[in-house]
Parts: C-alpha cells; structure tokens; sequence
C-alpha cells in the first residue's frame, strides 16, 4: 500500500533539491505513485572532490531517467560554498556549519524553482537519519524566504517540509538501493564532515 502524501498546495508540480540517489530513491517513488509530477535539482557544492560529485549526480540522473522524471544540475561552485561554510569548518555533523550549507543549497533550488514557476519545495535531506529535521526545514523555510522577496505572489515558492523518513519510506529506500546497485556514499560530501 503506498504512502499518502499532501503537498502545501493543489499542484501536482514539486521542485525536489537531491542531495544523492540513495537519499532520493524511496521519494521519487513515492511522489510518483500519488501523482505527483516532480523535477529533481542537483545543487551539491558541498561535494569534494569533483569525482565524488560526478559520480552521485551520475547515479542520480541514471535513476531519474529510469523513471522519466526530468533532472537538472545546477553549477558546480565549491569555492562559493567553502566561503559560506567559513569559519565552521571544525564544527560537528549536525552543527552549524551543517544549516549552512542546506541554506546555500536551498536557497539556489528556491530560485530555480521560481524560475520554471513550480511554486512548491522539498529535499532529500529530510530522509538522511544523519540530518537533523529541524534544521533542514528551518533551512528551507529560510531559503524560501528569502528567494521570495520582492517577487509575485503567484512566483512565490512554498517549502514542503515533509518527513520523508515516514510511512515505510525507509526500508523502501533501503531496497531501492539494493535493486539499483546505487554507490552509497558513506559520507555526506563534505570533506569537513568526512574527516571528523
């Protein structure tokens, strides 16, 4: 039986910011089966080395067009993202420098969102057992927030702050990795977060 879901409003178009297939599997899934007609966004300046970051967003997009579902990559700027992480760099999985990154990240897919007019938000950070709830929607709220000053009220991009750890979804995320054979990244991307 497939789990119900409820989007923040009446569209059946919603922007997924992937941060990997793994984490990505289960909800593209689940999205699908209620209707829902997502375009999936790669924003993931926080992946070191490039070679790691190719081969994710590979796995990704193999998996996106297995499904049919439309998946776009955003430009590669590690640079710009070590800038926002300064001064975190020592802090723990789950600290700050960890909401700043989701904000970085966020904040670039509110803004493409806008811009193909798809008024509705999520991520696949809220499925990672390694990522705190809290933050990631205080990020995307954030983002949102922020990505809608000054624009129309019908530009304006709501953050769905959906659990995507509920309703079986994680065993079938389990699963999907199995039957894919996706690389599963032991690590977040972060070279900060891997070798604390």
């Amino acid at each position: 039986m497939k789990y119900k879901i409820t989007t923040p409003i009446d569209s059946p178009e919603v922007l997924l910011h992937s941060c990997c297939a793994p984490c990505s599997g289960a909800i593209l899934e689940c999205m699908l089966e209620n209707g829902l007609k997502p375009v999936v966004y790669f924003s993931n300046a926080n992946i070191y080395p490039f070679e790691e970051y190719a081969l994710r967003m590979q796995e990704l997009k193999r998996y996106c067009e297995r499904l049919g579902v439309e998946c776009v990559e955003d430009q590669y700027e590690h640079p710009q993202w070590l800038q926002a992480v300064r001064g975190l760099e020592r802090e723990p999985e789950r600290g700050l420098r960890c909401e700043q990154c989701f904000k970085f990240r966020l904040i670039r897919a509110a803004k493409y969102a806008q811009s193909r007019g798809i008024q509705q938000m999520s991520t696949s950070l809220a499925s990672s057992r390694w990522k705190d709830l809290d933050q990631v929607n205080r990020a995307g709220e954030w983002a949102c927030e922020q990505a809608n000053i000054g624009v129309e009220a019908d530009r304006k991009v709501i953050w769905w702050p959906q659990n995507w750890r509920k309703g079986g979804l994680q065993p079938r995320r389990n699963e999907i990795i199995k039957e894919e054979n996706f690389y599963n990244q032991l690590f977040c991307g972060c070279e900060f977060a891997k070798n604390v």
